[in-house]
């Protein structure tokens, strides 16, 4: 008896990360959709006047999109890294596009997303907490912002299996104490902080990895606003460590249009 693998889902919710230009009339797409993770797909005819695919493909809009199957090798194997095609693709509904600097905020979470998932590996959770993460850039309170951009970056890293448990001491697996101040270090994980280091109460550590734990992301980004500055300070230490380039591409445009408004 054949047993025959089980059809990708005819349907997929994705949002563009990314377009490229591919010819004078198509693009190609970076998705990220909650089924199958990232994908590449050829929206052929999309840059045409008149094509309904023109005012659908953008960024931070939640999508229903249809692709083509995957081309197989040589071998009768799925050549996942190929480029598929994007037979369809409708709007969902969402949040209004985002504008100013959430604009640069919500780019930023895509740089990220491209530079750190590997393509065809589904991270539902991670695609829901961006999803619940827009919305959020646009908010008037800056430190809610920071909050959410934490509490992304947190999921981030531990969907991707970089972040260590934040309950515990990584070297010894000895339970972190409430009351005792630790560092996060990218080639040590939770440890005790050195003189010149950035240390964040144990607490707050235990409330972060509960929170990671329950998969709340209203329950990370509050568990997160308790201590904004040294969560930057750390995550963006070990970001950079696995992103192996000192600053993001999204990060520098920021920080030169920051400039010139001084």
């Amino acid at each position: 008896m054949v047993t025959r693998a089980p059809r990708a889902p005819s349907s997929l919710t994705a949002y563009v990360l990314h377009r490229y230009d591919w010819s004078e009339t198509s693009l190609i797409l970076d998705l990220f959709t909650r089924e199958q993770g990232r994908v590449a797909a050829a929206a052929k005819g999309a840059k045409r006047p008149y094509s309904q695919l023109r005012p659908v493909l953008l960024p931070f809009q939640r999508l229903n999109v249809a692709l083509g199957r995957v081309p197989k090798s040589e071998a009768g194997e799925e050549a996942v890294s190929e480029v598929q095609n994007l037979r369809s693709a409708e709007w969902a509904g969402g949040a209004a596009m985002l504008t100013g600097a959430a604009l640069f905020s919500g780019f930023y979470l895509n740089e990220l997303l491209m530079k750190l998932m590997a393509r065809h590996d589904p991270h539902p959770l991670l695609f829901d907490t961006y999803a619940q993460t827009l919305p959020c850039l646009a908010d008037a309170d800056d430190l809610k912002v920071q909050a959410a951009l934490r509490a992304f970056e947190l999921r981030l890293l531990k969907e991707i299996g970089v972040l260590p448990d934040l309950s515990l001491v990584t070297l010894t697996q000895e339970d972190v104490r409430q009351d005792a101040g630790y560092a996060l270090l990218p080639e040590a994980g939770v440890a005790a902080p050195r003189s010149d280091e950035v240390q964040v109460c144990g607490t707050v550590l235990i409330g972060l990895q509960a929170a990671l734990s329950h998969g709340s992301v209203a329950a990370l980004q509050q568990a997160s606003a308790s201590a904004l500055p040294e969560l930057r300070t750390m995550l963006r230490a070990l970001l950079h460590y696995h992103l192996g380039s000192p600053v993001l591409r999204t990060r520098q445009v920021m920080l030169d249009v920051q400039s010139l408004e001084r």
